[in-house]
């Protein structure tokens, strides 16, 4: 018997989230099987190996037929039809799904993140929805809902990205992602593990946003088991997310383990007797504690109220950053960086992530002027071109005041000390130096060049490929000009800092003086000698605390 016509492929304990799972109420998890089980079918007339793409399609018009009249012919669609009169949701859920499962039959390519995104709100957000209305739920719950099912979905398409290609001759993974590899051909190559490697990255990166704005589900959620299997699902794509982080799904197997799903119902049926607290200052934190920064440190000196704030900016500042510095093409990345540009703008009505909502929450207490996270989105965008290079000194010095002047801008205020705007502009000029300075051969990898092209042209060096300038003698020294200015910079920051308010200040002092010593670090090196990317150890943290906390 044919695909379609027999036993499904699946069961729901086959599946990497919760199905129907017992945290639901009986009357709610038969109809939740009940759809269930005609996705499943329909699902497998979509992959069925055997027939042709007319026959996949004619069957699957007969389904949704039966769907649509309660044909008894159809034991699954009639189930769904009865479920729909019921409940009044099922329908046109399953209508959606059908619609996807069309696609997978004639389109078996997708050529940016958009075109996937699109298919995920017919694959995978009509069971969300389907959920919610069983459940009788807000319709505020629907946008967090939506963005958890599509990060389930495309977590998926990665887990499977082998076996799809190979047993279907489906790729999910947007083309003009993988032409980093070359070819389709290259990036499924086994031994391209580290081409795969940056492609899954900013993939994951994409899925991680969407998973920080499904964090609030719960707390939209009025029905006590729902809110515990949305809890368990997103703690399960998180760890999922995290095992493709770390495993090339290509190369092996990546899924969740009965000891992740033991400890996701867990933490999902604590919240059947206590309602969580709001996520989304939760989310930040976790993009803090994620990023590694030594910035963290500094952090960690505030108050809540500030410690909150300073968390909603960096962590801004991490996934716009995250864009520009991700395998994306540049085309996508600018898209990506326009959706942050229309989150600002309604910061103060609607914001639609939580990262938004935190810097919204921010600004209205410490008057955080957001015209700075618009002009770090402008040294994001300079970022985020397939080839960097700044002309000459003014190009250098508008960079540096977008990437880093901003956030000491930003900063000062969640401080408490805005009069010390000036010593914020300058100390971040300073920094970005020491950042290009470090960088220098992470940077040209992406071809990548902040030295100004008129500094090099001084001393004979035409534009050439990033590895070239970078391995030319003659660009050690320029570097050299460019630590003797970052130190000068130091040495302005201090006599400002007399005259400042240096307990306000303790975060920034704790980022100057880290930064001061990777100075250290890289001119005792050398410029001529970059071995990896230099690390500050336990004892240069151990220094820079002394130093931040010495009186003026």
């Amino acid at each position: 018997m044919s695909a379609g016509a027999g036993q499904p492929s699946k069961r729901p304990r086959d599946e990497n989230f919760p199905v129907a799972s017992l945290v639901l109420s009986p009357q709610h998890r038969d109809a939740v099987l009940a759809f269930y089980d005609f996705a499943r079918m329909a699902d497998d007339i979509a992959d069925a190996p055997d027939l042709a793409a007319a026959e996949k399609l004619m069957r699957l018009d007969a389904l949704e037929r039966a769907l649509v009249s309660g044909d008894r012919a159809f034991p699954q669609a009639a189930r769904l039809h009865a479920i729909d009169k019921q409940h009044k949701t099922g329908l046109i859920q399953a209508r959606d799904l059908l619609r996807a499962f069309r696609q997978d039959v004639v389109k078996a390519r997708y050529n940016d993140w958009a075109e996937l995104i699109d298919y995920c709100r017919f694959s995978a957000n009509p069971v969300g929805r389907f959920l919610l209305i069983l459940h009788g739920e807000r319709d505020s719950a629907q946008g967090p809902a939506d963005a958890l099912c599509t990060a389930l979905q495309i977590l998926n398409h990665l887990q499977d990205c082998g076996e799809d290609r190979e047993q279907m001759g489906r790729i999910y993974i947007p083309i003009r992602w993988m032409l980093a590899a070359g070819s389709e051909t290259a990036f499924f190559d086994p031994l391209h593990t580290a081409i795969r490697r940056d492609v899954f990255d900013a993939m994951l990166d994409r899925v991680d946003s969407l998973i920080d704005q499904a964090q609030s589900l719960p707390e939209h959620l009025q029905n006590k088991r729902l809110r515990a299997q949305s809890i368990a699902t997103i703690v399960l794509a998180r760890r999922l997310s995290q095992r493709l982080r770390h495993t090339d799904p290509i190369l092996a197997r990546v899924q969740v383990t009965k000891a992740d799903a033991c400890m996701a119902f867990l933490r999902g049926l604590r919240a059947t007797i206590q309602k969580p607290p709001p996520r989304d200052s939760h989310v930040t934190a976790a993009v803090v504690r994620r990023s590694g920064s030594s910035f963290r440190l500094g952090m960690q000196s505030l108050g809540p109220e500030r410690r909150r704030a300073i968390h909603a900016v960096y962590a801004f500042c991490r996934v716009v950053d995250d864009i520009a510095d991700g395998a994306a093409p540049a085309s996508e990345k600018r898209v990506f960086l326009r959706e942050w540009r229309r989150e600002l703008d309604r910061l103060h009505r609607a914001p639609g992530t939580p990262i938004g909502r935190e810097l919204a929450r921010s600004s209205t207490l410490f008057k955080l002027p957001l015209e700075e996270c618009h002009a770090l989105l402008d040294g994001m965008e300079t970022d985020s071109a397939e080839r960097v290079r700044l002309a000459d000194d003014y190009e250098l010095g508008l960079y540096g005041r977008r990437v880093a002047g901003s956030v000491g801008a930003l900063s000062i205020r969640i401080f408490g000390a805005p009069s010390a705007h000036d010593f914020a502009l300058h100390l971040g000029r300073t920094l970005q130096l020491v950042n290009i300075l470090r960088d220098v051969d992470e940077d040209a990898s992406c071809e990548r060049v902040y030295v100004p092209l008129s500094r090099l042209a001084q001393l004979g060096l035409r534009d050439a490929p990033a590895a070239t300038l970078v391995a030319d003698p003659r660009f050690a020294r320029v570097c050299e000009s460019l630590a003797d200015e970052a130190r000068s910079g130091f040495e302005v920051a201090d006599a400002a800092l007399m005259h400042l308010d240096r307990r306000a200040l303790k975060p920034a002092i704790l980022m100057m003086e880290n930064y001061r010593r990777v100075l250290d670090r890289l001119q005792a090196r050398g410029w001529g000698k970059r071995e990896g990317r230099l690390r500050l150890s336990t004892a240069d943290r151990l220094h820079l605390i002394t130093r931040a906390m010495r009186p003026a």
